[in-house]
């Protein structure tokens, strides 16, 4: 019996007889040839059958394969450098595990909204699934960046009874006969962890009820969040700009055939690495008002003005000490002027805007109660989190990257919809 392998690892059988456990993703004919691409979810592999090779009713049973039917597929490993992969399998034996029925994605142009209704087989397309592959070489990047560095991982809740990022976008549910909120961020619970660990990360999912269509909001989104005790605005920068360094780098070095596939230029991507320029946030408003960019000084940044200030540097740009009114309450004042907060957003080049926003936090006990009665905030709901400044207050920082949006920025996409398996948007709950 021939032995099962992946497609990924046929370099390493050439010259030997295996079975291929897939789908057909697309087939021809040549007279006596028939030329059969089977893809495994690991690669794809051109399975030629000649007529002179096996029975009649197996080469006449290609004739009616559909696209997508499962298939099992045995033959031996040859090499082919026009092939793709670069390896072939002389097809001895096939069998159909079961015969698909007409395929709804075809090679012509679909709709996005036909695409992504479908987004379920949407996913087995070349396109999409090395974004995919992309996205979870970016997680494991970010996991081994912070385990490497002695970050310990801290699960923060789904459910909690306190806004992190304003009340405006949360999404509430009844959680017996209480109200509870889906978590816009998991940082407060990590401030927490690192008052117990030293420093910490959290990754998981993140909800925003934010009535945008904007190609760079999802109403449910990845976040990798690390908090470290003892950590100024300055440290928390460092430790920003060498994580996207790291991250954008292990892309490029490991996956080279997926960026490919998606013909990813990679020009400014190699660009990546420290270090990045570094500018307040009234240098940044200098940028727009000499691009002639319409900009009330005191508002934040809007896409377009990401995209101009970010256009006059070659790498990731940091933007710090924005006006500290226009951020979160746990957000500490620049002691040098209080007007400013002491927070940092990463703006990626190419148009693809902030993909880090983080800061350093307000740890006097007084200061932070002052903020929570500013925003009008239940004081109640945030007795937990003002422990950390009656037990061993310390100065902190942190930060929050969005796992889409650098998935969308690396690979080039115009829209974080294909960043995500199953994205979730103002008007898409489903599939």
């Amino acid at each position: 019996m021939a032995e099962r392998i992946y497609i990924s690892d046929a370099g390493d059988h050439v010259g030997q007889e295996v079975s291929v456990q897939g789908w057909l993703y697309n087939k021809r004919s040549a007279g006596k040839l028939w030329f059969l691409l089977v893809r495994d979810g690991t690669g794809i592999i051109q399975s030629v059958v000649f007529k002179g090779n096996v029975n009649e009713a197996l080469f006449q049973e290609c004739e009616g394969i559909t696209q997508e039917s499962s298939v099992v597929v045995t033959g031996t490993v040859s090499e082919d450098k026009r092939s793709v992969g670069g390896f072939e399998l002389q097809v001895s034996d096939l069998q159909v595990q079961q015969l698909a029925e007409e395929y709804p994605i075809t090679p012509k142009e679909h709709g996005t909204t036909f695409l992504m209704d479908h987004r379920h087989l949407w996913l087995r397309s070349v396109k999409q699934n090395a974004i995919l592959r992309i996205r979870h070489e970016i997680i494991r990047a970010c996991r081994d960046f912070f385990d490497g560095r002695g970050f310990t991982l801290i699960d923060a809740p789904v459910f909690t009874p306190n806004a992190c990022e304003g009340t405006t976008t949360l999404f509430e549910t009844e959680y017996f006969g209480s109200k509870a909120y889906l978590t816009q961020s998991g940082q407060l619970y990590m401030e927490s962890g690192a008052m117990a660990f030293g420093k910490v990360y959290c990754f998981g999912p993140t909800f925003r009820a934010e009535k945008s269509k904007t190609r760079r909001h999802l109403t449910e989104f990845w976040m990798i969040e690390p908090e470290v005790a003892y950590m100024d605005l300055d440290g928390d920068m460092d430790l920003a700009e060498d994580f996207v360094s790291h991250v954008v780098q292990t892309v490029l070095k490991n996956k080279q055939a997926e960026l490919k596939a998606i013909e990813r230029d990679t020009t400014a991507l190699e660009r990546v690495v420290k270090p990045f320029p570094r500018i307040s946030y009234d240098e940044a408003v200098a940028i727009l008002k000499k691009n002639n960019v319409e900009f009330e000084d005191g508002n934040d940044f809007g896409g377009t003005d990401e995209t101009v200030i970010s256009e006059a540097f070659d790498r990731p740009v940091m933007v710090h000490r924005y006006p500290a009114q226009i951020k979160a309450f746990y957000m500490k004042q620049d002691p040098e002027d209080e007007s400013k907060a002491l927070c940092v957003d990463v703006l990626a080049p190419e148009g693809y805007g902030e993909i880090i926003g983080g800061g350093q936090r307000e740890d006097d006990l007084a200061v932070l109660q002052r903020k929570i009665k500013e925003h009008e905030l239940p004081e109640e709901a945030f007795q937990w989190y003002l422990d950390l400044r009656r037990y061993g207050t310390v100065p902190h920082a942190g930060f929050g990257m969005g796992i889409e949006r650098v998935v969308s920025w690396i690979c080039g996409l115009s829209h974080l919809r294909e960043a995500i398996p199953f994205p979730r948007l103002m008007h898409r709950l489903s599939p």
